[in-house]
């Protein structure tokens, strides 16, 4: 056989192969695909046709099973089962010599390595907008068969705060360069061996996609649905919270905190609710002090609650809402302290009293003076 294609082309072989490689569309499992072959790469005396190629399988390592709102990174082995399913040769059935004979093994070991996944290109993406892929394509090396990956590939993921529990599937498509086909030939055969025996090689591209899964635990979680009580600028006043557990999971011996913040402040910023089922709902209680100087208008006071799991672990959920909305205090519209409206009417009152005694002592000069004449 007179291949042209040597051991020394297959770097370049290899290079073109992974600028067609992200044209390749995913399959569900191994796919060979159809790339024309060169006329200088000839098969007129080939030995065999061999049959299979790379199975790469991926699973997660660690944990698969994470809480809303988490940013997390998701580590992937990856391990090549692939096998060689079959041969045909491609040979007649007339005597063959010596030489052609171990140019058939010679051709035979290397059409093993069809097997051989190189270079790995891995790219993660998720179709549910609860679960958002921020990593892109990732690089995995090349795996022999039997082999898996050194270090986990990694994919940074980040879970929506308002993500229903339950499993969401994430598709992993795999993409890599595998040997195609293989040519041998030599001149002459020795007892050492073959004689300037020279090897072609073949590279093809293959694709495959795999499904990941990962889960969304059930757990409780909470809203405020309903807020009463009056906070009044300059004044202390009571704040009636319910907060309800619209989660799948109970919480046990659940206290909630609140953050007072501007214009508020307390000596009291703890509540406890006790346990909470599934939908059920308890009261928490602030006393709250409201700056002289607040504004009149609508807040929002953020709270926390610690509670314990049905596994007995101390948990905090995301920070909580209490929206209320201070009052105007007792000065009125425009904003004046009952005090302040005091100190207005006095400073009047002595205006008008002073302007009246001005006036008097001005008549009663005019009238002095018209007396004298």
């Amino acid at each position: 056989m007179k291949g042209t294609v040597t051991r020394s082309m297959v770097p370049i072989v290899a290079l073109i192969l992974v600028f067609m490689l992200f044209a390749t569309p995913a399959q569900a499992e191994f796919v060979a695909e159809h790339v024309d072959i060169p006329e200088y790469f000839n098969f007129d005396e080939n030995y065999y046709t061999t049959f299979g190629g790379p199975d790469i399988s991926a699973t997660v390592v660690g944990d698969s099973e994470f809480s809303c709102g988490d940013s997390v990174t998701l580590n992937i082995d990856l391990m090549n089962k692939g096998v060689i399913t079959g041969f045909r040769s491609e040979t007649d059935d007339d005597p063959v010599s010596v030489l052609d004979q171990k140019l058939q093994k010679a051709e035979m070991s290397y059409e093993s390595q069809r097997t051989t996944a190189i270079g790995i290109v891995a790219v993660l993406t998720s179709s549910d907008p609860n679960v958002k892929v921020k990593s892109g394509l990732q690089e995995a090396g090349s795996l022999a068969t039997g082999e898996q990956t050194s270090s986990p590939v990694q994919f940074s993921i980040d879970i929506s705060k308002n993500a229903p529990s339950g499993a969401y599937l994430l598709k992993l498509d795999l993409y890599y360069g595998y040997q195609k086909n293989v040519q041998v030939n030599g001149d002459n055969e020795t007892d050492l061996g073959v004689t300037n025996m020279d090897v072609g090689l073949w590279y093809d591209m293959g694709s495959q996609n795999v499904t990941i899964p990962i889960y969304v635990e059930d757990e409780a979680d909470f809203e405020v649905t309903s807020v009463t009580g009056e906070l009044v600028a300059g004044d202390e006043g009571m704040l009636y919270a319910t907060y309800s557990n619209v989660g799948e999971l109970p919480a046990e011996d659940a206290t909630v905190r609140i953050s007072a913040a501007d214009p508020f402040s307390t000596t009291d910023d703890q509540a406890y609710l006790g346990s909470l089922e599934p939908g059920e709902s308890a009261v928490a209680v602030f006393k709250l002090k409201t700056d002289d100087l607040a504004v009149a208008k609508a807040y929002a006071i953020n709270s926390e609650i610690k509670y314990e799991d049905i596994d007995g672990h101390s948990r905090i959920s995301d920070t909580v809402k209490i929206r209320t909305e201070v009052l105007p205090g007792a000065s009125g519209s425009d904003g004046l302290s009952i005090m302040g409206i005091g100190a207005i009417v006095a400073f009047v009152a002595v205006a008008v009293i002073g302007f009246m005694f001005y006036r008097k002592m001005s008549v009663d000069k005019v009238s002095k003076g018209k007396g004298e004449e």
